[in-house]
C-alpha cells in the first residue's frame, strides 16, 4: 500500500537531495526500523523547534500584519479570521515537518468529503480547510486555528460506524467554528499570549507521539502536562459537543453516533491500561456522555443506513496496520464466512482482497475483488484497488488501460488520477506521469506529498530544472524557505544556461522574490 511507495520515494529523493533526508524521515518515521530516529526527533523537536517556532511566530501573526483587514467579531476582538488563518498555516507547516503522515488518496478524499459535508451545514464562516492524516494507531483527532483538521488513522480503526467518525469531525469543526483558540487568546490577554504557542505545541505533541515506545511516551506525557494547563475548557468541549451534534443532524448523519462513541471510549478508559489519546486532549465526563445521549433522543427520528465506503476505508487502514499479514487473511476469511448481510459481506470481501494484496497473493486478491467490481463496477475504491493489484504484480499496462477507461467516466478524480500516476511510474513513463502531476498541482497547490512525488518523477524523467522547482514547492509548504530559495536559484541557473525564454526567467525570479518575502515574515 501507500507506506511501501513512500519509503521508495524517500530513498530515491534522498539520493537526489541528501539534505532532505532528515526532513523526509521525520515524515515517515514509523516505517520499519526508524523507531529510534522517531524518539530522537520527537524529543528534539518538542523541546526546541516546535515550541520556539510557535512562540516566535504567533506574536508576529497577531501584531505585525497591518495589511490584513480587521475581521474581529463578537467571538473574538483580538484575532481576526485572517490572522487566525495565518496562524493555522504556520501550525500546519510544523505538522508537515514533524508528524508521520498518510497520503493515501482514497483516505484523504474520504476525509475531505465527510468534513466538507459537515462544514457546509455548520456555523463555520471560513471554509478554507486543511486536512492531515497522522500515521498512528492511537485514537486521536485535533483542530487548530484557521481550519486545520487532523485525525489519526487510529480513529478509523476505533470508530465502528460512519456516524461515530463524523461525530469526531463535527466536534473538531465546532472548535473551529466557535473559534475556541481565538477565545483563548482573548482570555489570556496580551501578557499571556505565549501560552497559546504552548497549546499548539501540545497539540502537535499529542498528534505525533506514539505511546507504543518509551521515549515517545515520555513526549506524550510532556504534552499532557502542557495540555493540562491550557486545553480547551470543559465549557468549550461541551459547546463543541452540542454544536457538533447539531451539525451532524443537519448534514444527514445519525447524531447518536457521538454518544455511542463516547460510551465505547469510556469503556476502554475504564478497562484499559491507559486511556485513548483522544481522552487525553478531550476529557470525557458523565455529564458530557449523558448530554450527548439526551440531545440525540430529542432530534426528529430518521432512518440512517450504514455507509459501505466508510467500512472500505477502515479495511484499508486495517490492512496497513496489521502486524501479521497472514493473520489478516485468516481474520477476513472468518469475517466473510460469518457475514449476515450483503453490506457486511461486501465490506469483509473488500477487506479480504486487501489482505491478499498485502500478502502479495495477487491472483487471489483480484479474484476476491471481482464480484464487487461486477456488482458495482464504477465504485472508485474498487477500481483503485484493482489498479493497485495490477501495478504491484508488474502489470502496469493493464492498470493504465483499466484506469483510463474509468477516468473517461470520472475525469479529474483525485484517487483515480494518482493511481494512474503510480501505474505510469511503474511502467517507466516518467514524463507522462510528471505531466499529469503538473496539471494536478494547479488544483492542489498545497498538496505537499504531490510536490514531493513530482520532484522524484521529474528526476527520473531527467527534467532537472523541474526537479528543483518541485522541491522548492515542497520546502515552501514545510516552511523551509532557505532551501526553497536555493532550489529556485538552481532552477534559474539551469534555465539561464540553457537559453530559456525571458518570460520563464522572470517567472522564476518572481517566485524567488515571493519566497524571500515569506522568509522575512516568518
Amino acid at each position: 500500500m501507500q507506506a511501501k511507495r513512500h519509503e521508495s520515494y524517500c530513498l530515491n529523493f534522498c539520493r537526489i537531495e541528501p539534505k532532505v533526508t532528515e526532513i523526509w524521515e521525520s515524515n515517515y518515521v514509523n516505517l520499519g526500523l526508524k523507531l529510534l530516529l522517531t524518539d530522537i526527533m520527537y524529543i528534539s523537536l518538542l523541546k526546541k523547534s516546535l515550541f520556539l517556532l510557535l512562540w516566535a511566530t504567533i506574536p508576529t501573526v497577531l501584531s505585525a500584519q497591518p495589511a490584513l483587514p480587521s475581521l474581529g467579531d463578537r467571538i473574538s476582538g483580538t484575532v481576526s479570521l485572517e490572522q487566525e488563518y495565518a496562524m493555522g498555516q504556520q501550525f500546519l507547516s510544523s505538522i508537515r515537518r514533524s508528524a508521520p503522515t498518510i497520503s493515501d488518496p482514497l483516505l484523504n478524499t474520504y476525509l475531505e468529503n465527510v468534513t466538507y459535508k459537515l462544514a457546509s451545514r455548520s456555523q463555520l464562516k471560513d471554509h478554507r480547510l486543511s486536512f492531515v492524516i497522522i500515521d498512528s494507531e492511537a485514537l486521536n483527532a485535533f483542530a487548530a486555528p484557521g481550519g486545520i483538521i487532523g485525525v489519526n488513522t487510529g480513529l478509523f480503526l476505533n470508530a465502528q460506524t460512519e456516524a461515530e467518525f463524523a461525530s469526531v469531525m463535527a466536534h473538531e469543526i465546532a472548535h473551529v467554528s466557535q473559534r475556541h483558540f481565538a477565545r483563548g487568546i482573548d482570555e489570556a490577554q496580551a501578557g499571556k499570549i505565549p501560552q497559546i504557542a504552548t497549546l499548539l505545541a501540545s497539540v502537535i505533541i499529542m498528534a505525533t507521539s506514539d505511546a507504543s515506545h518509551g521515549t515517545a511516551a515520555a513526549a506524550a506525557a510532556q504534552g499532557r502536562a502542557l495540555e493540562n494547563q491550557l486545553r480547551f475548557s470543559r465549557s468549550n468541549e461541551t459547546e463543541a459537543d452540542r454544536v457538533g451534534q447539531d451539525t451532524m443532524f443537519n448534514a444527514g448523519f445519525d447524531p447518536d453516533g457521538m454518544s455511542t462513541l463516547f460510551e465505547r471510549l469510556m469503556a476502554i478508559n475504564r478497562f484499559g491500561r491507559r486511556p485513548p489519546e483522544f481522552l487525553l486532549s478531550h476529557p470525557l465526563t458523565e455529564s458530557r456522555i449523558s448530554g450527548s445521549r439526551g440531545r440525540a433522543a430529542r432530534y426528529p427520528r430518521q432512518q440512517y443506513s450504514p455507509n459501505l465506503e466508510y467500512q472500505i476505508v477502515r479495511a484499508r487502514v486495517l490492512g496497513f496496520y496489521a502486524p501479521n499479514k497472514a493473520d489478516l487473511v485468516l481474520e477476513f476469511e472468518r469475517r466473510l464466512e460469518l457475514s449476515s448481510s450483503d453490506f457486511t459481506r461486501d465490506a469483509n470481501r473488500y477487506g479480504l482482497a486487501i489482505a491478499y494484496n498485502e500478502n502479495e497473493q495477487y491472483a487471489l486478491a483480484s479474484a476476491t475483488l471481482a464480484p464487487l467490481l461486477d456488482k458495482d463496477p464504477n465504485r472508485i475504491s474498487y477500481v483503485v484497488t484493482q489498479a493497485e493489484i495490477l501495478t504491484q504484480q508488474n502489470e502496469p499496462g493493464q492498470a493504465i488501460d483499466f484506469l483510463q477507461r474509468h477516468l473517461a467516466i470520472n475525469p479529474g478524480n483525485h484517487a483515480l488520477t494518482m493511481a494512474h500516476v503510480d501505474a505510469l511510474i511503474e511502467a517507466r513513463s516518467y514524463n507522462a506521469a510528471a505531466e499529469i502531476m503538473e496539471r494536478l498541482s494547479m488544483d492542489r497547490p498545497n498538496d505537499v506529498q504531490l510536490w514531493y512525488q513530482l520532484a522524484e518523477t521529474q528526476g527520473q524523467a531527467g527534467n532537472i530544472s523541474k526537479v528543483h522547482q518541485a522541491r522548492a514547492e515542497y520546502f515552501r509548504l514545510i516552511a523551509d524557505f532557505q532551501r526553497a530559495r536555493q532550489q529556485l536559484q538552481l532552477a534559474l541557473k539551469i534555465e539561464s544556461d540553457n537559453g530559456a525564454a525571458p518570460a520563464e526567467e522572470a517567472r522564476l525570479r518572481q517566485k524567488i522574490q515571493e519566497i524571500e518575502n515569506m522568509q522575512r515574515n516568518a
